[in-house]
């Protein structure tokens, strides 16, 4: 069963630690302490989004309610943790693998993750690119034949407006070695609406063109936000998903079940679940790598293959994605290949 988003006209865009307390998702006797978080880190709930909260500590609070664990800092955890700015050979790029590269044409998302890798850089105020900067960064695509995939992320490319995406994407498609455009957003299901008939237009290409949406849990999926994916299923456009395996989110083999389960019957197929990177004051979200392997092994056999992603790591400093398992496959002593539920076969 799916949640409809019951919206109010008076609702608006959470942003403020006294738009928090207005709306009774934090107490008055922490404005102290939110004030600090906000200090260093964007908030921004939407209507679609506050909507879905039950309380403040529940999978969807979790994600989007600031608090007080992000001021703490591990020793472990960097403003960078993937290495994106030393992989940036001009504004707006990141160049990791050779056959793509990411265009970030702004910064501004629908909705502040608390885990959210990025979170230095995003906001409401800043991090778009100039005309100037945004034709210096197409120029440099144009310049990399090697350069088959476009990944249009931030930010939110589909927080750009219907003309401005438009001109990004036409734009990309003009270029003869690019093949693939993917759009990675969180729109879908935090802000449905936003999937109109013009953004759709606007994303019109004869390249392939996808879709990768982040959601990380069930209730996400709800009726608006199932109706807006088919609307982009409906112009030919796959969508996939991209999932963060977070701490009282979707750590439970019964969470991450229905989240796979939504995800395909919604007609997107899960795509990555992702380690969680290690951005400053994200510790309350962390579940260790063998809790995460051990969590998908349990799952395999009752979920559909259709459902089953890629549990990945992005390595520190640039190295890029690894696949995490988990591993079924275990050679004995006698040679012989076991899987968990007995032997296989025997190899010499």
């Amino acid at each position: 069963m799916h949640d409809t988003v019951k919206t109010s006209p008076k609702r608006r865009v959470l942003r403020t630690p006294s738009d928090l307390i207005q709306a009774g998702l934090v107490p008055e006797a922490e404005r102290s302490t939110l004030d600090a978080v906000a200090s260093q880190f964007a908030t921004a709930i939407p209507p679609a989004f506050q909507a879905l909260i039950e309380r403040p500590d529940d999978p969807i609070g979790r994600q989007v309610i600031p608090n007080e664990r992000e001021l703490s800092t591990q020793p472990y955890e960097t403003l960078d943790p993937i290495g994106d700015d030393a992989l940036s050979p001009i504004k707006g790029i990141v160049h990791r693998y050779e056959d793509r590269a990411l265009l970030k044409p702004l910064l501004i998302c629908p909705l502040y993750c608390r885990f959210c890798f990025r979170r230095e850089h995003v906001g409401p105020d800043g991090g778009l690119l100039s005309d100037t900067e945004l034709e210096q960064a197409l120029d440099w695509v144009r310049t990399h034949p090697a350069i088959r995939e476009i990944i249009l992320t931030g930010g939110d490319p589909l927080m750009l407006a219907p003309r401005r995406l438009k001109h990004i994407v036409q734009s990309l498609s003009a270029i003869p070695h690019i093949e693939t455009i993917r759009i990675h957003s969180r729109v879908p299901v935090a802000d449905p609406a936003r999937i109109t008939p013009e953004l759709l237009d606007a994303m019109e290409t004869d390249r392939a063109m996808w879709v990768v949406a982040h959601i990380n849990h069930a209730r996400e999926m709800t009726t608006e936000a199932r109706t807006a994916i088919r609307s982009i299923l409906a112009r030919a456009i796959p969508v996939l998903s991209q999932s963060v395996l977070l701490r009282g989110v979707n750590d439970t083999e019964e969470s991450l079940e229905a989240l796979l389960r939504a995800l395909v019957t919604a007609r997107v197929k899960p795509y990555y679940l992702h380690h969680l990177d290690a951005a400053p004051g994200t510790s309350h979200f962390h579940v260790p790598v063998e809790e995460g392997r051990a969590l998908l092994a349990r799952l395999r056999g009752r979920v559909t293959g259709l459902a089953w992603p890629t549990y990945v790591l992005d390595i520190p400093g640039g190295k890029g994605k690894v696949p995490l398992g988990p591993d079924y496959l275990m050679t004995g002593e006698d040679g012989k290949v076991r899987s968990p539920k007995g032997e296989i076969s025997s190899f010499t």
